[in-house]
């Protein structure tokens, strides 16, 4: 039986194939051995069956704080992002009046006037500020009078910690999905209760080809 995991049959994010991340959302699936399961429980008396009945309550319960947290650290991402793609659109224009900025860089920006959308993948967001970015200021570097332009000079500064806060971000949103991706899957009641509630597992949030890049450069 082929592994559902396997990152060459699915859609799979270019930018986690190193790390072997999927961008594949995995469905929960239960099969008659639970329904006996359940049906035996009750078979042994009414207690059993009361007690499995708390039990899954107790797990949707459970998985509806740990939805509560994910939206949480989803959102601090996403608070991150949004300052980023602030700072793009602050920073390009003055860049642009002095020089002959990637055409790409202005499409992102122009992209981004209205905000991120909401629809947008997280993950392809970052990678399409990181792209812009990594274009951006290797033409600043060119130029020492526009590096030392107060406004720039601070937008690089903001851009280099608010890259560092994402990274922790990412941290802590990994974490908590890689816990709803096991709990999901853990037998018999989480699993049952996550299989009647359609829940699928959940994509991490990457680091975008650049910055991989980057960490390459220094490291090795």
């Amino acid at each position: 039986m082929a592994n559902e995991l396997d990152e060459m049959t699915g859609p799979v994010n270019s930018a986690g194939r190193d790390v072997n991340v999927i961008e594949k959302q995995l469905p929960v699936k239960i099969g008659v051995g639970s329904v006996i399961f359940e049906v035996f429980l009750w078979l042994c008396g009414i207690l059993p069956g009361i007690i499995f009945i708390f039990m899954k309550i107790s797990a949707k319960n459970y998985f509806q704080q740990l939805q509560q947290k994910l939206q949480a650290d989803a959102s601090t991402i996403d608070n991150y992002l949004e300052q980023r793609v602030q700072i793009l659109q602050n920073v390009a224009p003055l860049l642009e009046k002095a020089i002959d900025l990637d055409k790409d860089v202005m499409k992102t920006v122009a992209a981004y006037r209205g905000g991120i959308n909401a629809d947008a993948s997280r993950n392809q967001v970052a990678q399409q500020v990181d792209t812009a970015f990594a274009r951006l200021f290797p033409q600043v570097e060119a130029y020492p009078e526009l590096k030392a332009h107060a406004a720039i000079a601070d937008a690089m500064q903001q851009n280099a910690y608010l890259q560092k806060e994402i990274t922790a971000a990412r941290s802590l949103y990994n974490d908590t999905v890689n816990q709803w991706n096991r709990d999901i899957f853990d037998w018999p009641t989480k699993m049952i209760v996550a299989a009647r509630a359609g829940y699928t597992t959940r994509i991490p949030f990457t680091a975008s080809a650049e910055v991989k890049e980057r960490a390459r450069q220094v490291f090795f």
